[in-house]
């Protein structure tokens, strides 16, 4: 199983970033290693003092694929959930720097809290999906599948030109504005439309 996370598929995100708006997808790998399931917290690493948040949509893949066509990339997912994309800022930063990978920053252990998945059937259509996250009770993020730089369907085929998709493989689609820290003993809850979906605390 494989855990592909597409970055700066929000242009408003990408701004805050201060990074450049991508004309292609972008996308980096983490281990089944930065997988938290059911709910269980998320332990604040002595390697770094500042993890953000990143909310997003995340694609479970149901059957293998490889140069899927964008016409035929809705046939390669059938559910839809939300996740964390953790992210060590300071860490990024240094590596960033010296023009080194980020991987350490982005992959480590527990750096990807998952929660519920929905049958995509369930939603009128996938390129309208309201999805947000709040912290202590507090909306922090809000997004829109209909601010994707890059659609599900064309990242499916993209991915796929590059690496073969099979069944289980997760695909996080992108983070909108609005990231920023936690602190230990944050509750974070993650809703697609106004279903809970993921709800964790910060240990």
């Amino acid at each position: 199983m494989k855990i592909i996370c597409i970055g700066r598929n929000y242009a408003e995100h990408a701004k805050e970033m201060n990074a450049a708006v991508p004309t292609e997808p972008v996308f980096f790998l983490k281990p089944d290693t930065a997988l938290i399931r059911d709910n269980q917290p998320f332990y604040y690493p002595d390697f770094s003092k500042e993890i953000h948040y990143e909310t997003e949509l995340v694609l479970k893949i149901c059957k293998a694929g490889k140069n899927i066509e964008p016409e035929f990339a809705h046939k390669y997912y059938d559910e839809i959930g939300i996740g964390i994309d953790f992210t060590a800022r300071d860490i990024q930063a240094k590596c960033k720097e010296k023009g080194l990978p980020w991987e350490k920053a982005k992959a480590f252990d527990g750096s990807a809290p998952l929660g519920m998945f929905i049958n995509k059937s369930k939603f009128k259509e996938v390129a309208n999906i309201n999805f947000h996250l709040t912290i202590n009770g507090n909306t922090v993020q809000k997004g829109n599948t209909g601010d994707l730089l890059f659609s599900f369907d064309t990242v499916i085929s993209y991915i796929s030109k590059f690496i073969t998709l099979k069944t289980g493989d997760l695909i996080f689609t992108g983070t909108p504005e609005g990231v920023g820290p936690v602190q230990i003993g944050d509750k974070l809850e993650a809703y697609i439309e106004n279903e809970k979906l993921l709800n964790f605390e910060i240990k």
